[in-house]
């Protein structure tokens, strides 16, 4: 039975044949790809950003973790998607961890956030190619392309980094393993730019920590999704 296939290990070698791949595809493709589709176009990046990296870079990562599920011999099942990848019901105690969660990266984030402006000044806190103005009449459509980017975004990486690759981490290196996933989670991150990596790494490294205690991949859903997800929407009408 698929439930009885032995999870083998990811070590080291293993895991950032994944990472470095991934953080070359999301640095190429911000750096090169969405600025020339922008200026050719004269359309926002923000938009070819959802159109990028929704296609070009979440879409193959859900391609890649299938293939490694595969190469593994599990089948896309319902039971390999609650016994293998570990999204399984969610329970009360899962709730209060993921919420604890995001108060924490919230508090912890704002610390460093407001630390590096003390020390280098007021920054912009995204990214070049994510980079854009408030909503205006005219602009709604934007999200509706958003929409499905944000469901890619979330799920192709929870599938394949909480999903399919942390249970092997964890094979390989115990209960250390969500260290090893957050350098390679954090890598991927690279094209970011380092002011805002330094602001991800509470996130980085408490929300694989508290997928590989819960032993629930949608924690990390909960945990990723609520605070992307709200974060871009507060950003769209000039919350924040």
């Amino acid at each position: 039975m698929e439930s009885k296939i032995e999870i083998k290990k990811l070590g080291i070698l293993g895991s950032f044949a994944i990472y470095i791949p991934a953080a070359i595809l999301m640095y190429c493709m911000t750096k090169y790809l969405i600025p020339f589709l922008s200026r050719v176009t004269g359309q926002e990046t923000i938009l070819f950003w959802f159109i990028v990296a929704g296609l070009g870079i979440f879409t193959p990562l859900i391609i890649t973790g299938i293939l490694i599920l595969k190469s593994e011999g599990y089948e896309i099942s319902k039971n390999t998607w609650t016994e293998r990848l570990r999204f399984r019901k969610i329970t009360k105690t899962d709730l209060i961890w993921s919420i604890v969660g995001l108060v924490l990266v919230g508090v912890f984030s704002g610390i460093i956030l407001k630390g590096l402006e003390l020390i280098i000044g007021k920054f912009d806190h995204s990214p070049a190619f994510m980079s854009f103005e408030p909503l205006t009449k005219g602009r709604y459509w934007l999200l509706l392309i958003w929409a499905p980017y944000w469901i890619l975004n979330i799920m192709g990486e929870e599938f394949l980094w909480r999903g399919v690759m942390l249970p092997k981490q964890e094979v390989a290196f115990g209960k250390h393993a969500w260290l090893i996933h957050g350098f390679g989670w954090g890598l991927f991150h690279i094209a970011f730019g380092w002011q805002l990596l330094i602001t991800l790494i509470p996130l980085i490294f408490l929300q694989p920590f508290i997928v590989q205690r819960t032993k629930n991949s949608w924690i990390g859903v909960i945990m990723h999704g609520g605070l992307n997800g709200p974060g871009f929407i507060a950003i769209c009408f000039g919350l924040i």
